[in-house]
């Protein structure tokens, strides 16, 4: 099993993806002002026996750095300490952007959308990586 990570100061959302359909799709969104994102990654790293997990690099649209990735950075060094399997970065550009057009496209109301929009933007992302990956 992977897991694809949008990370987020607000929220974190999940997706994940078996590696035999190599399918992503949206888990969970952590609300981190009311539980621990490192905590709950770790915990379904062991449930779901997780083997890989890739985190959304949160770059501009020239390619460069953006102002999110000091606050990834802290994020990423934690996760890798708190798990002991192997932990990538892969460009997660324009994965919210496309996260609305579907939910929009699904006809899925405005406080659905924003209960999913993180889940749906780390499925974009890891469906992006195992694309690319193939």
């Amino acid at each position: 099993m992977m897991l694809g990570i949008d990370y987020g100061t607000k929220r974190v959302g999940l997706a994940v993806a078996d590696e035999e359909t190599r399918f992503a799709r949206p888990l969970e969104v952590i609300d981190v002002t009311k539980q621990d994102a490192i905590e709950r990654v770790a915990e379904l790293v062991s449930e779901l026996d997780v083997r890989l997990i890739v985190v959304g690099k949160p770059l501009g649209l020239s390619g460069k750095e953006g102002p999110a990735v000091a606050a990834q950075s802290v994020f990423l060094a934690e996760l890798r300490d708190a798990v002991t399997v192997d932990v990538r970065e892969h460009d997660e550009r324009l994965t919210t952007v496309v996260a609305d057009q579907q939910m929009r496209a699904a006809g899925l109301k405005r406080d659905a959308q924003k209960q999913l929009r993180d889940a749906i933007a780390a499925q974009v992302m890891l469906q992006g990586y195992l694309d690319a990956t193939r």
